[in-house]
């Protein structure tokens, strides 16, 4: 509050005995300065404009795909040598008789076919490649049961194979499936012969498909030459069998399997 002087003049009759004298009197009235500390007043600070925050720039990422890689299968060879050292690959197997589906492993670069039931017989197929004429050999070992190859192959007409068996003897056998795992066998020849021994397994066995003749071998010597024309098969693929008769258990190895030309 500032400090001044206030004036207030006023008209008085000082001695209405004598009403000629008129004193105008002036009274002044001093208003003092206030001594006392203002009080301060705090000033309203005008308030913060916070600003939004600035959102970050869009990211502008590039995704890039990059493509699955593109196998190409090797090709199978027409002809070849199979050590059964990685997978069964283009073999297809199937089962005809026995309760018991067999056991099939690879196991030290070997086919390892076990068998629990009797009567049962297991055939692998190789489905790569047809031939009209072709030699197939395999160096199998057991001591019971069979083991045996199969050439000119076909699912509706039927096939013929070869088996040397654990008690010293051999057959061919021409062989047709007539419904799931059931099929007929029509003996073409069999008999025993020096060059097997009762109890093992463990030979080099062959068989070869030409037109309307097969070859079978053993340890690369021939055994017989058999005319197949009555049965007519011109072609097919080829496999290995193997079957336990009425021995069990049984195990079959098939050490290597090798397809050539005759």
């Amino acid at each position: 509050m500032g400090c001044g002087l206030s004036f207030f003049i006023y008209n008085s009759t000082m001695n209405k005995k004598h009403p000629i004298l008129t004193t105008l009197m002036g009274i002044i009235f001093l208003t003092a300065c206030s001594t006392s500390t203002p009080v301060p007043t705090q000033a309203e600070l005008p308030s913060p404009t916070i600003a939004p925050p600035t959102p970050p720039a869009p990211a502008t990422a590039t995704l890039t795909f990059t493509p699955a890689p593109t196998f190409t299968p090797t090709p199978i060879p027409m002809y070849f040598t199979e050590e059964f050292n990685t997978e069964l690959g283009a073999w297809a197997s199937f089962q005809t008789g026995g309760e018991n589906p067999p056991v099939v492993n690879l196991e030290n670069d070997s086919l390892r076919i076990d068998f629990s039931s009797p009567d049962t017989w297991y055939y692998a197929i190789h489905s790569a490649h047809e031939y009209s004429t072709v030699s197939i050999s395999a160096n199998v070992a057991g001591t019971s049961g069979s083991a045996g190859l199969v050439c000119n192959y076909s699912e509706t007409n039927g096939w013929y194979e070869f088996n040397v068996a654990g008690d010293g003897t051999y057959n061919i056998l021409f062989g047709r499936s007539l419904t799931e795992s059931i099929a007929q066998y029509i003996p073409i020849a069999s008999g025993n012969t020096a060059s097997l021994t009762p109890g093992s397994l463990n030979y080099e066995i062959g068989l070869t498909c030409e037109e309307n003749a097969l070859l079978v071998l053993i340890n690369g010597n021939l055994l017989r030459r058999m005319d197949v024309t009555n049965f007519g098969l011109s072609g097919g693929r080829v496999g290995v069998t193997a079957a336990s008769y009425n021995e069990i258990p049984v195990t079959v190895f098939f050490n290597w399997v090798k397809v050539s030309e005759k």
